[in-house]
């Protein structure tokens, strides 16, 4: 079975944007999907499906970096707020879990009327992605922020 975070991670599929970050087995990237721009995800390196699997020092670098990664996206959007969510499934299949760093602004909110889960589900379903070239510059600046 094919996994997308792993196509990315090791460059069979395109990554706009590129590896932003990398530290304590996690990767940072900007999303493939259409959770708007600045929306990052932090992924164990490893094909991980559950939280219960990772290792200790994966376990023991995750908050601080999540805290960290959604600081940046933070300081570069200053959205409403930062959304971090766990995501592991596809076609309700556990896949490779990932962590969604989402800046939601006001003006999302009101134009899809929603928040939470159900505001990322619709972005989902509208599948709108960022341009390529911005997703590009963000990524640079986030890149440099997290050095």
């Amino acid at each position: 079975m094919s996994c997308l975070a792993c196509d990315l991670r090791d460059g069979r599929l395109p990554l706009p944007g590129g590896r932003i970050h990398e530290a304590g087995g996690w990767i940072v990237e900007h999303t493939v999907g259409s959770l708007g721009l600045g929306t990052l995800i932090v992924k164990p390196v490893r094909h991980v499906v559950r939280v219960a699997e990772l290792d200790e020092d994966e376990a023991a670098t995750l908050g601080p970096l999540l805290r960290r990664v959604a600081s940046v996206v933070d300081e570069l959007t200053k959205p409403e707020q930062v959304y971090v969510a766990l995501w592991s499934h596809a076609d309700a299949v556990p896949r490779h879990l990932h962590f969604v760093v989402q800046p939601v602004t006001r003006s999302t909110m009101d134009e899809f009327g929603l928040h939470g889960a159900k505001l990322q589900v619709a972005m989902f379903d509208r599948g709108e992605l960022p341009d390529e070239r911005e997703v590009e510059a963000f990524a640079d600046r986030a890149r440099a922020l997290l050095r």
